[in-house]
């Protein structure tokens, strides 16, 4: 551990990537291959490989108080020092800087301590599982646990920095381990592999799900290119739940974006086993109401419903149909490397391109100019859709990357202005800095908050608020501060769902700022009718049926 520390603390100090890479790289060499396989993994900031779902359900609150007992240090002492770093790792370092160690504690010690963690139920017993661990290491030692407790070690390294050490440690080509790596989602079997010149033997598995391709965003047709040779496909793009399928005659597994496993839509297994063979599918589940698909707000009424607790009324009055629009995987074969339009054409063998069934091939058109791009954008939208990707005949499959090859054209929601009510401090870089606010809207004289968001300022405009908010706060909360509503802002969102979360009774789905609105007043921001009138909009649901 003494050494992944002193390794951390020189790539953190360096913002140079050839340099960071060269310190990962030599640390790797220097260990055993089991350490360093359990290093490549805490590296990457995470406890467990992204491919596995155990998580050591260990909060911050948690994470703060074990440390405030070590420490001996008092609630004020909590909030003083935390609003100084903005880290959770960095105010335990600060707190217990006469901390130090004459043991060199172990990276399988942190691991086999990690999966107690796992299986530990209580907060109690979490809490004494976590003053274990921290009970033979150093500060700095404690410090890099914490970080790694919560998935962000904030010393500039990225997993694909991680890759190329691992093929320059072992001579191996970057390409081989960054494909090999995401085909497993386990970065240490690719360290063992890579270290054993295995690499070529890693191939698609069943049931290991791998980073979905993604689209690049355009605002207008005008700037889709068309290719030299090979057509492009506009498919409709869906307001649902991206999902990868996994199906074998052993059953069928549903993975998120994320690569969780998706268990709330359990009436979709019975189609999927229909199927011939083994298959990797990806594509969206939608809600439907007759012949036409509902919001995201409608389907997010199923989540986080487990299949034991299955509401069999809900599954009847939102039931739910998978669009696929890609095959990745089919009887042995992975088809990554096999064009878009190959790979569509298979897809269609044995799935119709009719949505009335709950498995379907997602509708693509062929088009060959803007103008034939532009009227399928607007057919989609029409359809009850986002808008459309448009997708390169001859692209292959790119697991976890954007390109040109794919790329969404979607249509604009409404924005909307609010005033600013309350601000938080940020994390990592913006420690020190109010950067997270909440904001609300009009509702006679009354404010009434319906989202938080922290993206879309400048550095500079959040430096000025920051101090602008520290002169008019009306009251002091530690970490949070109320302030006077003074500072209008327009926020852009994706869409609206009601929530009990907010006074409003609303809350923006991935609310962003999109500017300061100094020359608006707060008498003129939107109001609760306004946020009603949205909402309306986008809900298909006939009334009868709601």
């Amino acid at each position: 551990m003494r050494r992944f520390v002193e390794t951390c603390e020189a790539v953190g100090a360096t913002t140079k990537k050839l340099a960071k890479v060269a310190l990962v790289s030599e640390l790797l060499q220097s260990l055993p291959i089991e350490d360093a396989a359990q290093a490549a993994i805490f590296l990457t900031g995470r406890a467990f490989p992204s491919r596995e779902e155990r998580v050591l359900g260990v909060g911050g609150a948690q994470l703060a108080r074990v440390v405030a007992e070590l420490a001996n240090a008092s609630e004020a002492d909590l909030s003083k020092t935390y609003r100084e770093h903005g880290d959770l790792g960095d105010m335990a370092e600060h707190l217990l800087h006469k901390r130090s160690s004459t043991v060199d504690v172990s990276l399988q010690y942190v691991e086999e301590m990690f999966n107690q963690l796992v299986h530990a139920r209580a907060s109690a017993q979490k809490a004494a599982l976590l003053k274990n661990l921290f009970e033979p290491m150093s500060a700095a030692e404690i410090k890099y646990v914490i970080k790694i407790i919560t998935g962000d070690l904030r010393i500039g390294l990225k997993e694909s920095l991680v890759e190329e050490a691992i093929g320059k440690a072992f001579a191996r080509p970057l390409d081989a381990v960054r494909r090999a790596n995401m085909l497993t989602g386990d970065i240490s079997e690719i360290l063992r592999a890579a270290a054993t010149d295995q690499l070529a033997n890693i191939q698609m598995r069943l049931f290991h799900p791998i980073g979905f391709m993604l689209a690049s965003p355009v605002e207008t047709a005008d700037e889709i290119e068309f290719p030299e040779h090979g057509i492009l496909f506009a498919e409709e793009k869906y307001d649902g739940i991206r999902a990868q399928i996994h199906k074998a005659s052993t059953g069928v597994k549903f993975f998120s974006r994320t690569l969780d496993e998706i268990v709330e839509f359990p009436e979709l297994h019975a189609s999927f086993a229909g199927l011939p063979g083994e298959l990797i599918l990806d594509g969206e589940i939608l809600a439907w109401h007759g012949s036409k698909p509902l919001p995201f707000t409608e389907l997010q009424k199923r989540l986080g419903r487990k299949q034991k607790q299955l509401d069999l009324w809900m599954s009847g009055e939102i039931p739910v149909r998978f669009a696929a629009f890609d095959l990745l995987y089919q009887d042995g074969d992975s088809l990554l490397d096999t064009p878009q339009t190959e790979r569509r054409a298979r897809l269609e063998q044995f799935l119709p391109t009719n949505p009335a069934s709950a498995i379907y091939t997602a509708p693509a058109r062929t088009c060959r100019s803007v103008s034939e791009i532009r009227q399928a954008f607007v057919d989609s939208l029409a359809a009850g859709h986002e808008g459309i990707v448009v997708k390169l005949g001859t692209s292959l499959y790119t697991p976890g990357r954007r390109g040109q090859s794919w790329l969404k054209l979607k249509e604009p929601f409404a924005t909307l202005d609010v005033v600013v009510t309350a601000v938080e401090y940020g994390h990592g870089k913006r420690h020190g800095l109010l950067s997270d606010y909440t904001f609300s809207v009009r509702n006679g004289n009354q404010l009434l908050t319906i989202g938080k968001a922290y993206s879309g300022l400048t550095d500079a405009e959040i430096k000025s608020g920051t101090e602008y908010f520290l002169q008019h706060t009306t009251e002091d909360q530690g970490f949070k501060r109320l302030v006077e509503p003074t500072v209008v802002i327009e926020v852009a969102f994706n869409n609206i769902q009601k929530s009990t979360r907010h006074e409003s009774g609303y809350a923006l789905r991935f609310p962003r700022i999109l500017r300061l609105r100094p020359d608006k007043p707060v008498e003129e921001i939107d109001t609760l009718e306004r946020v009603a009138e949205l909402y309306a909009k986008q809900i298909t649901l006939p009334k009868d049926t709601r």
